[in-house]
């Protein structure tokens, strides 16, 4: 273990030493790109996992109270700094309306507070950089059009609070749709077919996780066939578990940690053609 204020100096003087072997890094997609340049020079085996912009879609035909209780899963665990974090609520139209009034009432009953304090749901954010990412990302969608039904103004007074937020009405060119938020703001955008939300899904760099809400097993496994993306979570908002394969496709990473196949990724495999005496 080496600890240092100097990461990337010390780690790129690990990745040019001979010796190392192996680069496994959990990070944002824009660091997992210089070190994997980094480690083409020794050509070291790599594990990314990288940044994410997880949809999450909400069928007409789904438990709405499986699917709210879910979505603030998702969406609000480490007050959304997590790379699997719901980025993007897509609705079907005909439950559009009430899933969105239950949602922004659970959003709004959040506290928000210094995580030590009693009753406090909502800490801080990790960096003033953060807040002020979130604030403009926020600002832009209402610039564009975006209505704020919850939040969407950083309170005064010190500290790198964000409230929970939900904003609808969301236009397509809202720069929030494309970055990953990492924090507690959740737009949501209708849809009225699976064809259309699977390429609205699909319409992004990352590929990491994917949540879909249904009764309908056959759409189920459509989506999860059709999502681009590592892992999919079906009626439920918490996917991570040790024993399964914990990865992304495209621009979310390489690889897989966790489980059978997180442990092939460090196993080299030597293939012997013998002929006996």
């Amino acid at each position: 273990m080496v600890t240092t204020k100097r990461s990337g100096e010390v780690v790129s003087a690990l990745l040019a030493d001979r010796r190392t072997r192996k680069l496994s890094f959990t990070g944002s997609t824009e660091v997992g790109r210089v070190l994997l340049r980094q480690a083409a020079d020794n050509v070291l085996r790599t594990s990314m996992e990288l940044g994410g912009n997880a949809a999450l879609i909400v069928c007409a035909d789904a438990d709405l109270d499986v699917a709210v209780d879910g979505a603030m899963v998702a969406k609000m665990r480490n007050i959304g700094e997590s790379c699997i974090a719901a980025n993007r609520i897509y609705v079907e139209e005909p439950v559009r309306e009430e899933f969105t009034a239950r949602f922004a009432e659970r959003m709004g009953a959040l506290s928000v507070g210094h995580g030590l304090d009693d009753g406090v749901d909502v800490g801080a954010l990790i960096d003033e950089a953060s807040a002020t990412k979130i604030d403009e990302l926020v600002a832009d969608a209402v610039a564009r059009g975006a209505r704020v039904l919850v939040g969407g103004k950083r309170p005064d007074g010190p500290g790198h609070f964000y409230p929970p937020t939900v904003l609808v009405d969301v236009p397509e060119d809202a720069r929030l749709l494309e970055a990953e938020i990492f924090g507690p703001v959740a737009p949501i955008i209708s849809f009225t077919s699976d064809d259309e939300v699977m390429a609205k899904a699909n319409d992004t760099e990352h590929g990491l996780v994917g949540y879909v809400f249904t009764r309908d097993l056959q759409r189920a496994l459509r989506f999860t066939e059709g999502l681009e993306t590592g892992m999919v979570g079906v009626n439920r908002g918490l996917i991570s578990d040790p024993s399964a394969p914990f990865g992304g496709v495209k621009q979310s990473g390489i690889g897989k940690e966790g489980s059978h196949e997180g442990i092939l990724e460090y196993l080299d495999v030597t293939y012997a053609a013998i002929d006996l005496p």
